[in-house]
């Protein structure tokens, strides 16, 4: 079926929002300006600040959801239901695992490059889908259980490209081994949040807009007050300004005075994640969620091209290898075989009863929509 002009404008404007998120955040930690208490010229390296920047993106999905409300109450026949009460507090404990995978992935895009950032994001497919396992008591697959499989050799592959590559990058392999390993444990942390949501959340038929607001907002809320103590805590190797603290927010708003292109990466960081997350839904509900998840799998490649151009990183060839890998895995997993499948000549010869889908409908993965 062809695509309407409205479906093609949201799918290009989550590729694109997608990609401006992880890209504008890389770009900031590139920029360099003195601080507050010398002339010394350094990176911007405040992943929590960041953080708490991105959370307050996801809560002015608030203001977007009562904006298209409000509009669709003055059609003569409105389309949305109105919104049901619920205890915001639902979503306090999937903020805190937000707030903390965010946080955990921030400081890891200091120690590598934009493209291995995005592409070991896929191992929450792994998590994701073994939580659901224990918690939610799903029935994988045969597919998504081999999803899990190629993902996890997907991971080993592009954690390789990383360590045979890392002479060539200006992070030392140390901080290459970190950053990665910290990404694969946010993601244990961003799959704990989407159980979370499954288990207590989904249930309560709250609309994807403001549930992703009211999660942005207890996260802005609570980060914004933990840069005050962490202000004081020593951070040793994880911390990249002059006092060498947990997060120097001071330094920070100076590195802004000194350099103001630091506030347009943060504000592209800060409206991008808005955008993407309202064309994410958007695209869910009117294509499918097996297109979003191709999209966030084609925002990779736009991530690593952008990168090479930029000379952000050299060209390894073992990481495409990692990506395609992981593009198999995650489509396993999220059953994109299933309609490519069904489209070979000898499923469509067989009897109705033995075309069913390869992976029952117990099986079907939490995240697909993610």
């Amino acid at each position: 079926m062809a695509w309407t002009k409205y479906q093609l404008f949201l799918a290009g404007l989550m590729l694109v929002t997608g990609s401006i998120n992880t890209l504008s955040a890389k770009w900031a930690d590139k920029l360099q300006a003195p601080g507050c208490d010398s002339k010394e010229v350094h990176n911007f390296e405040h992943p929590f600040l960041q953080a708490a920047g991105m959370f307050l993106g996801e809560f002015s999905c608030l203001a977007v959801f009562y904006l298209l409300l409000c509009s669709d109450r003055r059609r003569a026949e409105p389309t949305m239901a109105p919104p049901q009460p619920f205890n915001p507090l639902l979503f306090l404990p999937p903020a805190l695992c937000d707030m903390t995978g965010t946080s955990l992935m921030y400081v890891a895009l200091n120690m590598t490059s934009a493209s291995s950032f995005q592409m070991l994001r896929g191992a929450v497919v792994i998590f994701t889908g073994l939580l659901s396992v224990a918690f939610l008591g799903r029935k994988l697959g045969v597919s998504q259980w081999l999803g899990i499989v190629i993902t996890i050799l997907g991971l080993v592959v592009v954690g390789l490209a990383d360590l045979l590559n890392s002479h060539d990058e200006k992070h030392k392999l140390s901080e290459v081994i970190t950053g990665d390993l910290l990404i694969i444990m946010a993601q244990v942390i961003i799959a704990i949040q989407m159980v979370l949501e499954e288990k207590f959340v989904y249930k309560h038929n709250v609309h994807p807009l403001q549930a992703v607001g009211t999660e942005g907002f207890f996260g802005f809320v609570i980060l914004s007050l933990l840069l005050i103590p962490m202000y004081f805590i020593p951070g040793g190797s994880f911390s990249g300004n002059p006092r060498q603290v947990l997060e120097d927010a001071l330094d920070a708003f100076c590195q802004i005075g000194h350099l103001p292109l630091i506030a347009v990466a943060l504000l592209g960081n800060i409206s991008s994640i808005a955008f993407f997350n309202f064309a994410g839904i958007s695209v869910t509900k009117e294509i499918s969620a097996t297109t979003r998840m191709v999209l966030d799998s084609l925002r990779t490649v736009v991530i690593w091209v952008v990168s090479l151009a930029v000379g952000w990183e050299a060209f390894h060839g073992l990481q495409i290898l990692g990506f395609l890998i992981l593009l198999g895995g995650s489509a396993l997993y999220n059953g994109l075989h299933r309609p490519l499948l069904a489209r070979l000549p000898w499923r469509r010869l067989r009897a109705g009863g033995d075309t069913e889908g390869l992976v029952p409908a117990d099986g079907a993965s939490i995240n697909g929509d993610s």
